[in-house]
């Protein structure tokens, strides 16, 4: 398998919070991710602490073996957190409190003034930054230019999508953005929205070595299990990658 999987464990400390107990615990069901085949286990510590805690992020960067992949805001409370700790990585998403999850992706192009000294900053105490964007060309060019060493295409809209037009456009839109992206340099990822029924057309783009997926994983798990629901996922990727183009 060439394409990495990162487990994003928020939803189960959603399912903790909303009784303000102590489980279930998103370090343990990191740790079962992990057992179970991912490759990396992805948390977005948020402004409004909805579900991930400071504490759940200290935790993981001690036991994840694989990328400990951090997402969160570019501001200066996060961006210094996330030097203070380090992870393999900082994807830098959008953020707005009234959003149930993440919506759309980062304008990379029109927050150049914000997300220049952030990605330095970062890069310069050794962490990988992704940016979580839109396939569209100016977007894939300014995360170029930022420095940036990753991109995480948003697929939200190919998630949403409905009748075979659409699904096609939207996959189209992000085979150009992948293409793009590697054509610069840029490590190419995947993510939102994505279950084992739509996650195999894009584990058969050209470029994609990373997939972050959380909420249908999380889902899955109730009915079947941590560890099942991960091993479904992982051949449904499998599926994908088999069959893509050269």
């Amino acid at each position: 398998m060439e394409i990495a999987l990162h487990v994003n464990v928020d939803h189960v400390a959603t399912l903790r919070q909303a009784r303000g107990t102590p489980y279930p615990d998103p370090v343990e069901a990191a740790l079962l991710c992990e057992r179970a085949g991912a490759d990396g286990v992805t948390v977005h510590l948020r402004e409004d602490r909805r579900h991930i805690q400071p504490r759940d992020v200290r935790v993981l960067r001690e036991v994840v073996r694989g990328t400990f992949n951090l997402e969160c805001a570019a501001t200066e409370a996060m961006v210094a957190f996330a030097c203070e700790l380090r992870p393999d990585q900082v994807t830098l998403v959008p953020e707005r409190r009234e959003e149930r999850t993440t919506e759309g992706g980062l304008d990379a192009q029109g927050q150049r003034g914000v997300l220049e000294p952030v990605v330095a900053r970062l890069r310069g105490v050794g962490i990988r930054v992704s940016l979580f964007i839109a396939g569209d060309p100016a977007q894939v060019d300014a995360a170029a230019q930022l420095g940036a060493e990753q991109v995480e295409l948003h697929t939200g809209d190919y998630a949403n999508a409905r009748g075979d037009a659409a699904v096609a456009r939207e996959l189209d839109a992000l085979f150009q953005g992948a293409g793009r992206a590697h054509a610069q340099g840029l490590r190419v990822a995947a993510g939102h929205g994505l279950t084992t029924r739509n996650v195999p057309a894009v584990a058969a783009l050209p470029h994609v070595v990373e997939l972050n997926i959380g909420h249908a994983v999380i889902s899955e798990a109730v009915l079947v299990g941590l560890p099942e629901a991960v091993h479904c996922l992982r051949e449904a990727i499998a599926r994908g990658y088999r069959s893509r183009r050269p």
